[in-house]
């Protein structure tokens, strides 16, 4: 797990508007809005250098957040990033209010691990999912989910009810019934390895 402090200082934002917006991001400014939690959504600002170095991270996307707005602190995460389609800016950012006794609905990415194990068979690993959309009370709220590929061998498929979610975490898929039970990863034998059990298949037919 990281140990990346996500506390930002944000300001409460006055002006609104396309025009407002512009004038703020050549100040180095990003706008950004805050909602959620029963309370009336509040236009912010925040310093974007301090995001950009921030946005490096896999964990500010996937951490419980804190805005310090004029004296007071709010638990938050981020559910939504807007960049300029060629620079590196942040142009906007959405945050959702936490709240200690509501659940979280949001997407965790997935680490693979042991993948070189597969990779030294020759077998292709294919990731059928890089994030798992998951509920959960905003203290059970994971950085990552780990997947280990290892017992993987070439034709296997490893799903949704395969993956072990740490407690307090639920699948949104899999709630939604079995036949919402997603490959996650899948196994592809190695190049020429389809052709040769093709033509086994076809030997043993003819004998």
């Amino acid at each position: 797990m990281s140990n990346i402090s996500y506390t930002f200082d944000a300001e409460v934002r006055a002006e609104l508007g396309t025009g407002a917006s512009r004038r703020l991001r050549r100040a180095d400014k990003v706008p950004a809005i805050l909602y959620g939690a029963d309370k009336e959504a509040v236009s912010l600002t925040l310093d974007h250098n301090k995001i950009i170095q921030a946005q490096a991270h896999e964990g500010f996307y996937t951490h419980i957040l804190t805005l310090n707005i004029g004296g007071e602190s709010v638990e938050a995460i981020l559910k939504d990033v807007q960049r300029h389609p060629y620079k590196p800016k942040i142009t906007h950012l959405d945050f959702q209010r936490v709240d200690a006794n509501s659940k979280i609905h949001t997407s965790i990415p997935v680490h693979f691990i042991n993948e070189e194990v597969v990779a030294k068979t020759g077998a292709t690993i294919v990731h059928q999912l890089t994030e798992i959309e998951i509920t959960c009370l905003p203290k059970a709220l994971p950085e990552f989910i780990e997947v280990d590929v290892a017992a993987l061998a070439a034709g296997d498929s490893l799903h949704l009810s395969d993956v072990k979610l740490p407690s307090g975490v639920t699948s949104v898929e899999l709630a939604k019934g079995a036949d919402h039970d997603q490959a996650v990863v899948t196994v592809v034998a190695p190049k020429g390895a389809a052709a040769e059990d093709a033509e086994d298949a076809e030997t043993e037919a003819a004998e």
